[in-house]
C-alpha cells in the first residue's frame, strides 16, 4: 500500500482560500467513488493560522504504480483544476506502508 501526502499553500486572502479549499475538499472527497484504485481519502483544512498550508490529503492505493494512474484520471484532473492560478506552493510525500 502507499500514501501518497500532498499539502498546499494557496493565493488570496483568508476567506478567499477557506472558500476554495472547502470546494477542493469536496471534490477530492468524490473521487473514491470514481477510481477504482483510489482506496481512501483524507482531505484536511488547516485551521492553524500560524502555519502555511491550507489543505492537505492523505490518499491510498495499493502501488507506487497507482499514484501516476489517479494522477492522470479525469476526475482528479478536473479536481486539481481547482486550484489552478491559486497555488503558492505544493509539496508531496509518497511511501510504501
Amino acid at each position: 500500500m502507499v500514501k501518497h501526502i500532498v499539502t498546499f499553500q494557496l493565493t488570496g486572502t483568508t476567506d478567499e482560500r477557506l472558500e476554495l479549499a472547502k470546494r477542493f475538499k469536496a471534490a477530492l472527497e468524490a473521487l473514491p467513488q470514481q477510481i477504482d484504485v483510489l482506496q481512501s481519502i483524507e482531505v484536511g483544512i488547516n485551521e492553524n493560522p500560524a502555519e502555511q498550508c491550507d489543505v492537505v490529503l492523505i490518499a491510498i492505493v495499493p502501488t507506487l504504480a497507482d499514484v501516476e494512474t489517479y494522477a492522470k484520471h479525469p476526475a482528479h484532473v478536473a479536481a486539481a483544476a481547482l486550484l489552478a492560478g491559486h497555488k503558492a506552493h505544493r509539496a508531496c510525500v509518497d511511501y510504501t506502508f
